[in-house]
This record gives structure tokens, sequence and C-alpha cells, in this order.
């Protein structure tokens, strides 16, 4: 009995050490899993945390890189330390401040440093970007020529037609929603297109289904808007543009001939003398000889009407010819200048830019001339960009100097530039405005003034009769406030049409990039004016001003600019 009571108990002790035991077992795992617990809970929170800190620093960037968006000159916010330059965003786990300030030139490019600070909990994240104004081949405010005071009309790309550079189109909002880039045939489009406008109507329907296969560089969609048909913004970067140009080079002519719709303009022929160095001729105090159809429906002529934003167009006086004082020399009106007698820099901060040559004219300029020593070309050798508050107008093929690829186009190494901006528009001249019936049918030269001949001669004919090489070529940054690029006089219904070199229609070639308001007419298929051959010089996306003339929405990281980092 004795013994038995012994091995109870010595059973009920070895129950409770297992106890005891488990006990402790237990509890351990319990600690130890309390603590993974606790410790993926709170590493789970911290990797929150660093990802609101990040995404935090990420909004700031967005915040500011839409600011910048929205101003109408971004180097002139900066210098006048206008406000949103920096700012603070507030989340409900975090919060971010940003800072927008000017870098440094890359070459003539402005390059801006952006900065934001993310803050979550104890986690802090920075952004810092380096970033550039992206740059397209050929910017349009829409894809749509003026045809009268509030209308317009849709301009085709066709067959035979290249288009080798970027391209960007603004959002319409037509009603219905149809396509907001107009296509006949199969043109090449060889570089990326961007639409401002969504791929699909509101309904779903793919408006572009039937095209897609037209775009071999891929087309996106719902892309910011260029600022181009912003009055303000163009106006802004003018106005920049003028205070930075030397004294001796800001022009306001006068039209002093006593002529049908006088036009006050000043001349430029570009060339290179014997010796290689690049020079301009500038006659001051030119009188344009205008001519304006009667009716709306008579013409492509119209500008966009100044403070109308865009919505509203005029008839404009086209080139016919234009005169010189008999005295233009011997008064100082016409000189002759080395291009880079026009250099200036810009400092931004104590950082310089790149020099560049710059002229500007109060009024129109006309391009071209007569001499012979190009072979009848404008050529120019240097760095230099003509703005005008009026029209500029294209009197004969203008190309660059130095070398060019087997392509045609200015090798990469090539130094010089050209860039040509507007107010009003940028328009190659009818050269048989001089002959027609309908407009004097030969030049009138009032006593003291003298006609000046553009372009080229038909051989054995009065000095009058003009025409324009075919192929024209322009090589330059083309940009137009006002209006667009194009022809003069292209054939409208009865009424109109140009003097061709050869054939119904001719060649028409850009080796540059385009910014333009709204369409201009370049020509009716082979029926008038030009077939377009437009080809991107990637050169000019480097900028061609010691400052800052572009005008689209959009800023972009520049290459290896993005950096991120805990601090």
């Amino acid at each position: 009995m004795r013994t038995k009571i012994k091995q109870n108990q010595k059973d009920q002790g070895s129950v409770l050490a297992l106890v005891v035991i488990s006990l402790v077992i237990l509890s351990t795992l319990g600690i130890g899993l309390l603590r993974v617990a606790y410790g993926v809970r709170r590493q789970a929170i911290s990797l929150k945390n660093e990802t609101v800190a990040m995404l935090a620093a990420e909004a700031g960037y967005e915040k500011a890189i839409f600011w910048m968006s929205q101003q109408q000159d971004m180097l002139s916010t900066l210098q006048n330390g206008a406000d949103g330059t920096s700012g603070t965003i507030n989340f409900q786990d975090g919060d971010c401040d940003y800072s927008v300030e000017f870098f440094t030139f890359a070459g003539s490019r402005p390059v801006y440093k952006v900065v934001s600070n993310g803050h979550s909990g104890v986690f802090n994240k920075t952004v810092s970007v380096l970033v550039l104004q992206a740059i397209s081949g050929w910017d349009m405010g829409i894809c749509r020529v003026p045809s009268g005071a509030s209308s317009t009309y849709p301009v085709n790309f066709a067959d035979g037609e290249i288009i080798d550079m970027p391209l960007h189109i603004n959002k319409f909002d037509d009603s219905p929603d149809n396509k907001d880039i107009y296509i006949i045939g199969r043109p090449q489009f060889l570089r990326s297109v961007a639409m401002g406008e969504s791929r699909k109507t509101a309904g779903g329907v793919d408006k572009y289904s039937s095209v897609m296969d037209l775009f071999d560089g891929g087309i996106y969609f719902d892309q910011p808007d260029s600022r181009i048909t912003d009055e303000a913004s163009v106006q802004s970067k003018i106005d920049r543009f003028k205070e930075s140009t030397k004294n001796q080079f800001r022009f306001t002519p006068v039209a002093n001939a006593p002529v049908t719709k006088p036009n006050p303009a000043v001349q430029l022929e570009f060339f290179v003398n014997n010796s290689g160095v690049g020079k301009v001729r500038i006659t001051n105090n030119c009188t344009v000889r205008g001519y304006k159809r009667n009716r709306d429906y008579k013409t492509w002529g119209f500008r966009v009407k100044p403070g109308s934003g865009g919505t509203k167009y005029e008839r404009y006086d086209i080139y016919a010819y234009h005169l010189m004082s008999d005295d233009a020399v011997a008064n100082g009106e016409r000189i002759v200048r080395r291009i880079e007698q026009t250099y200036v820099t810009q400092s931004i901060g104590g950082i310089e830019s790149e020099p560049g040559g710059q002229i500007f004219v109060d009024g129109n300029v006309i391009i071209g001339g007569n001499k012979s020593r190009h072979n009848g070309d404008q050529i120019v050798k240097g760095k230099i960009t003509v703005v005008a508050t009026g029209n500029i107008w294209i009197a004969d093929s203008v190309m660059v100097d130095g070398p060019h690829d087997a392509n045609g186009k200015p090798s990469q190494n090539n130094p010089n530039v050209l860039g040509l901006i507007a107010q009003g528009v940028i328009k190659v001249v009818d050269p048989g405005m001089s002959d027609y019936g309908y407009v004097d049918n030969t030049p009138v030269e009032p006593k003291g003034f003298t006609y000046v001949p553009i372009g080229r001669h038909n051989s054995g004919q009065s000095v009058h009769k003009r025409y324009l090489p075919d192929p024209m070529v322009v090589e330059g940054a083309i940009t137009v406030g006002g209006g667009g690029w194009g022809a003069e006089n292209v054939k409208r219904g009865w009424y109109g049409g140009r003097k061709e070199a050869s054939g119904p229609t001719d060649v028409l070639i850009v080796r540059g990039t385009i910014s333009e308001a709204v369409r201009g007419v370049v020509g009716l298929i082979g029926r008038d004016g030009f077939t377009k051959q437009y080809y991107l010089d990637e050169r000019l996306l480097e900028g061609v001003l010691p400052g800052d003339i572009w005008l689209k929405g959009k800023y972009i990281p520049a290459p290896a600019g993005w950096n991120d980092y805990r601090p």
C-alpha cells in the first residue's frame, strides 16, 4: 500500500515537472511570437512610413513640375522671385516641402533643379531632380488653318509627305469628338507623335484604330499642351529677348514710301565673305507693299487676332514687294555687320549661358535678297536668332554654313544655327506678287525709293519677274506665336495662286523645328504651293538662344538627372 502511494506521488511529480516545462516552453514560444509579431508590426510601420515619405517626396516633385508648367516664362519667374518657387503639402500620415531653382545652362538650354523632401514618422526621403523644358520637333496649337474670322479648316498630312520630326498637337475640344490630326493616304511619320487628346471618345470609341500603323515612332495621348497659344507666355519671352539684345541691334522700322498698304520692315541678308566670316546685311526702314483680299473666302492669309485668346482670326497684308530709300547706305539705314557682333550671353545667378546672336525688330522682317554669292541662297555662319513683333517673310532659301550629313541635314558638329521667332506669322513669300496685275503689275517706285528684288531672276525678263528655288530650303528653329508657318498666296477657290519654279507644286524642305499657334497653308495637293519634307535638326534641341524661348508645357528629367536618397 505504501509502495503504491509512493508510486502515485512519483507520477504526480513527473506530471508537475512536465507541466512546468511545458509552461516554460509555451511561455518562451509566446514571448518569441510576441517579439516576432511586434517586430513584424514595427517593420510594417517602418516600411509604411518609409514608403509614405518617398511618396510624399515624389508628390512634392510632381507639384513643383505642375507649377513650372503653368508659368509663362520660367526664367523670368525665378529672376523676379515670384511666389510658388517653394511650398509644402500635408498628408494624413506625412508631409513634404519642395523648392525650384535655376541650376545651370546646358549650352544655351536652361536646367532647373527641383528638390522635394518627404517626411513620415522618423523617416525622411529626398528627391533631387535636374529638369529640362521638353522640346518637340513640331508643336502646333491646332492642326487646322484659319478660314475666316472665327472658323478653321483641317489641314491634312498626305501621301508623299515625310515628317521626320517629333510632332505635338494640342487638344482641340471639338464636338463631335474626332481625331485632332488629319490624314489623307499614307504620309510617313518617322518620329513620335504626341496628342493632347485621348485616344478614345467619352463613349469608348477608338478614334485612331484605322491609322495606328502609320506612326513608326509611336503615338502618345493625353499629353500637356504647348503654350504657343498663350499670348502672355509668348509676350513675356519676347520682352525678355528684347531686354537682352544689344541696343544697336534693336530696330523699329518706319514705312516711309508712299505706296498702297505700306508695312514697315527690316531686310536681313545672310552671307559668308571671302575670308570665311559670317555676316548680315541689315536694311532698316524698308516699306513692304502689302496686299490683302477683300473677303475671307478669297484667301488663306490669316493671323491670330491679338487679344482673342487664339479663337479669332483676321486677314493680314501679305508680302507683294518692298522698297528702300535711295539714300539707305549714305544715311546708315543699310549696314553690314559680323554676326558675332550681335552676340550676347544671359546670366542667371552668376551662371552664364553660351553666347549667341540676337536681332530684335519691333515690326516685320524680310529674309532674302538678290545676291548671287551663294547661288542666290542665304547662308548663316554663326549662332543667331531673329525676333519680330510682326511677321517674318522668307524670300529665299535660308541655310546654315558648315558640314551637312549625306541626308542634307546639318551635321551634329556643325556650330551654325538660326532661330526665327514672330508674334505674327512666318511665311514663304510668293515671288510672283511683284508681277501680278491685281497688285501693281510692276513695282511702284515713288521718288526717293528703290525697288529691292528678292529670290531669283527670270533670265532675259524684267527685273521684277522673280521666282524661288525648287526645292525651297529653310534650316532653323521656327516659332510662330501669332499664326502659322506656311506659304502666302496659296490658291483658294478662284483666287490667288503662287508662282512655282516648276510644275503645279514645288517642294518645301525644313531642317529644324517648328512651333506654331495654328497651322498655315503650305500648298494644295497637286494644285498649288508646296509639298512638305520636314526633318528634325537634333542640334536645335540644345537651344539657339542665350535663354529660354521654348513654349512646351512639359518638363522632364535631364539625362541621369534623377536622384533620390535618405538625408
